[in-house]
């Protein structure tokens, strides 16, 4: 009989085996974990793999080639050490496995394909004034046939599913993204998962809270790997935030932890006037959006070209100076529940708006009166504006292939 790994003295519940550790729900079990180690340590030699699961080399071999046969791993080029025999490091094959990943935003809806190592092998965009059901169904729709034509339809059957990244309860932002009233109202009643399983059948249908997803992709695929415990702000449209507890993403009672978007700081008017308000209300793009408006400049132009925000430059400062200042009151907030060892801050923005955003709170956050506090360092995310889109295309991966199969979704 196989062995299972050692967890840290834990009592194991293996995936699609809830009740006993039968031979195959151990199998399963070491499979996903040794999948995720390497995904996290991007490459691993048996003997390594052996140390960090707690598996017999024997039995890690086995294992080793039989996702290596699968088609999920693949071998590099042997490293020779100073003594015995060459060591081979092994990979995930971005070839393995396959999303698809619908991000559905306020203001732009992504398609996505993407390989089993987050590699983004196709992409389909949409902009809008408010998103409506029935227009992205019909995007995606009209789109999924050029976006699959782009992977040999010998691999097609390696698609493990489509994923859904999207805000909850859209109908309750009508008056944020001043929408005709009633505009949003259809989302109440639209049950996305099943209209795309019947326009995408065979493929199963998963969907998460957009933030929670990009907060995932950036634990799964980016720099939050390197952190046993981080606070994540995502700054779309709305920001929106997750929470990374012990390595695993926390979702909460409701799956609605990490709510940051909600948290209350102080906020200053222009007239000086201050007064609480949730942080959605300040530093989200919308209200950048709403900055260009003023200025005689189209609002679409921030998501007609998200790489370059160069010539917003008056409006620019403005916002960022005030969204820094909010994020350090909300991160202060935070450490003073949970000493998190890390906040990482990304969005859907230019690279250099994020470093400069994160600069600029980390100067706001200097001044702010910590005593009592844990330390924490405030980074910038890694993965950018494509994290919602690669955490949604990742829900039928992480299902698949993943150790944590309940992290993003309860069935």
């Amino acid at each position: 009989m196989e062995e299972t790994a050692a967890v840290a003295g834990t009592t194991v519940a293996f995936p699609g085996d809830s009740r006993g550790t039968t031979q195959t729900g151990v199998r399963l079990y070491n499979e996903r974990l040794i999948l995720s180690l390497i995904r996290r340590h991007r490459s691993l030699a048996k003997v390594e793999i052996a140390r960090l699961t707690g598996l017999s080399t024997q039995t890690t071999t086995v294992i080793i080639n039989r996702l290596e046969a699968d088609g999920l791993l693949r071998a590099g080029e042997p490293q020779r050490g100073r003594i015995g025999q060459p060591s081979v490091p092994y990979s995930l094959n971005p070839d393995g496995a396959f999303g698809l990943g619908l991000m559905i935003g306020r203001r732009s809806s992504d398609l996505v394909l993407m390989d089993f190592a987050a590699g983004i092998r196709a992409r389909r965009r949409v902009i809008y004034s408010f998103p409506a059901p029935e227009e992205i169904m019909a995007f995606a729709e009209r789109e999924m046939p050029g976006l699959l034509a782009e992977l040999p339809e010998a691999q097609h059957d390696r698609i493990s599913g489509i994923g859904v990244a999207m805000p909850f309860e859209l109908w309750n932002w009508e008056a944020d993204l001043q929408t005709p009233p009633g505009a949003l109202g259809k989302w109440r009643d639209f049950n996305v998962a099943a209209e795309l399983s019947r326009r995408f059948v065979p493929w199963p249908v998963r969907v998460s809270n957009d933030a929670t997803s990009a907060c995932a992709a950036e634990l799964t695929f980016g720099a939050g790997a390197a952190y046993r415990d981080f606070a994540y702000f995502y700054i779309g449209a709305f920001i929106g935030g997750g929470i990374v507890l012990n390595g695993s993403l926390f979702p909460g009672r409701s799956s609605n932890a990490g709510a940051l978007g909600s948290m209350p700081i102080m906020r200053r008017e222009e007239n000086g006037k201050a007064s609480l308000q949730q942080l959605i209300r300040t530093a989200s793009i919308y209200q950048l959006e709403r900055r260009l408006i003023a200025a005689g400049r189209p609002g679409t132009d921030i998501w007609l070209s998200p790489d370059d925000w160069s010539s917003f430059e008056e409006p620019l400062e403005a916002w960022v100076s005030e969204a820094a200042a909010a994020l350090a009151q909300a991160i202060t907030a935070l450490l003073a529940v949970i000493d998190f060892e890390a906040v990482i801050i990304d969005g859907a923005f230019p690279v250099d708006v994020r470093h400069r955003l994160v600069e600029r709170t980390k100067e706001h956050w200097a001044g702010m009166d910590r005593q009592g506090l844990t330390d924490a360092v405030v980074v910038e995310g890694s993965i950018g504006r494509d994290a919602r889109a690669i955490g949604g295309a990742a829900l039928p991966l992480l299902a698949a292939f993943a150790r944590d199969h309940d992290v993003l979704f309860k069935d």
